[in-house]
């Protein structure tokens, strides 16, 4: 979606006078992925905001026969991206991301930006240390060839089945990749990959400001993209943060759990969560 129409959706939200919800996908979606959750969270008398990343096209038609715009985004570049934006609204937003989105979540909510946050299956941030094996598995589809670190990176059907989509049926598996997988940028995985390595790295979140709002993190039993081990590492590192950090496992869910046939439940879990806070 283009610059121009994330500044209509913020000039809307802060016309509206309504408690700002600012959803951030992650890679391999696009803002249309959280089309459902906008109309529950905007019946629920939130205004919802639904940026994208920067050079993000506004359908999964234009993506797959432009994937080089989805190229040489950074981290930082997003981070800063989405900060800015958030930075446009009058009232501090709560914040609700999945995967790549999930840790952008947490960036903005570590520099003060947020109300409160829900991070879904958050990629890993520097100081995360499990790396499990299905986890490098789903990551070897770009990390395998260093060339992609500059590249735009598309996942095949099966490679979508294994990290995404592996805990719903077969036929559903494929409507959901026909329906939003897109490219995406090569670089935020292989600086996630070196995260520990790096103290420069930009995949850092701080963790201890206490401004930081309250923060629940969703984790999929079955998700084979951020397993558990990675969630509860990422709520190990927050929760020592004064405000209120919490973290819900989900039953039976992988990596699609926000766009798959079990959606509302974890929509009902995040909303619920936002509700008591903001």
């Amino acid at each position: 979606m283009s610059l121009q129409s994330d500044l209509v959706q913020i000039d809307a939200a802060n016309a509206s006078g309504k408690q700002p919800v600012v959803f951030i996908h992650g890679l391999w979606l696009l803002p249309t992925s959280w089309q459902r959750w906008a109309e529950v969270f905007a019946a629920a008398g939130y205004a919802p905001v639904l940026p994208g990343w920067p050079d993000d096209p506004d359908t999964v038609e234009e993506a797959n026969a432009q994937p080089e715009v989805f190229a040489k985004k950074s981290v930082g570049q997003v981070a800063d991206h989405f900060c800015e934006l958030i930075g446009k609204l009058e009232r501090r937003p709560a914040v609700v991301g999945h995967s790549f989105g999930g840790l952008l979540t947490q960036i903005s909510a570590g520099r003060g930006l947020s109300a409160v946050s829900v991070a879904i299956d958050p990629a890993p941030f520097r100081g995360v240390l499990p790396l499990p094996i299905s986890a490098l598995r789903v990551a070897s589809a770009v990390l395998g060839n260093p060339a992609n670190y500059h590249r735009a990176v598309p996942l095949t059907y099966d490679q979508f089945r294994y990290g995404f989509a592996n805990a719903v049926s077969e036929q559903e598996a494929r409507e959901l990749y026909a329906t939003y997988a897109v490219p995406a940028s090569g670089e935020p995985l292989f600086q996630a990959a070196t995260a520990n390595l790096n103290p420069w790295t930009e995949v850092k979140v701080d963790t201890e400001n206490p401004e930081r709002g309250p923060l629940l993190i969703i984790s999929g039993e079955k998700d084979h993209t951020v397993p558990w081990a990675i969630a509860n590492a990422s709520y190990k590192q927050q929760k020592a943060n004064p405000n209120v950090t919490e973290i819900v496992e989900i039953p039976g869910r992988g990596h699609s759990l926000t766009i798959d046939s079990g959606w509302r439940e974890v929509c009902d879990t995040a909303l619920a969560f936002v509700r008591r806070y903001a």
